[in-house]
């Protein structure tokens, strides 16, 4: 990685914090409620916004803004095991806090939750699903947090987890890190891949971004 950046953009679930058991059981459960097969809902719900992956299966007849009430509290009341991806904390806590934002496809009360179950400390910004109208893979999220950072998109490293993730980030023009520290096989992708943040180092040079340690 000899290139130099403006700000690093990270999604959470599965990039910084580990939360895809909490997901998996209320994700299950509701898929289980409502008739739904778990495998295919699980192909494609992760790094997207819940109403929309409600919207998309829920049966006729359901109320999705009522199911996605019931998952979203479900999910706030199960993170006793979410814990930090291997060094995400420490390595966020030595970035510039203006140079670093969360980017993620969960509503913030439930960003808030996961973040301090894991003790992981939130930038000062945070783009959550609450904040864009389109989720990933569109672009919106990222674009509107290199704008709150006073940076341009092409002109950040976007770390993920996610495909819907990635696709959004090359949508909005960044270059891309992701963390496989969740697969249980790589991902099928152009970008550079890493399984936490324990052996990455980050520091300033000429007022911009520099990764080490890859």
């Amino acid at each position: 990685m000899s290139r130099r950046y403006a700000a690093f953009l990270f999604d959470m679930d599965g990039t910084l914090i580990n939360s895809i058991p909490s997901a998996v059981r209320a994700w299950t459960a509701w898929a289980e409620r409502n008739r739904i097969d778990v495998d295919e809902l699980m192909r494609v719900m992760h790094g997207v916004k819940a109403i929309e992956t409600i919207r998309r299966f829920a049966p006729p007849g359901v109320d999705p803004q009522r199911e996605f009430e019931l998952l979203l509290q479900a999910e706030i009341d199960d993170v006793a095991d979410v814990v930090e991806i291997a060094g995400a904390g420490a390595f966020t806590a030595a970035l510039p806090p203006e140079r670093w934002a969360i980017v993620t496809s969960a509503p913030r009360s439930l960003a808030e939750v996961r973040l301090r179950a894991a003790g992981v400390t939130p930038p000062k910004v945070m783009v959550t699903a609450d904040d864009v109208e389109r989720g990933k893979p569109a672009p919106d999220c990222f674009l509107l947090a290199a704008e709150r950072l006073g940076v341009d998109a092409r002109d950040c490293l976007v770390w993920e987890d996610a495909p819907a993730g990635i696709a959004a980030a090359e949508a909005a023009g960044a270059d891309v890190m992701v963390i496989s520290a969740t697969h249980y096989e790589p991902l099928d992708t152009r970008w550079c891949q890493v399984g936490g943040y324990e052996a990455l180092t980050a520091g300033l040079e000429q007022d911009r971004l520099v990764l080490g340690g890859v």
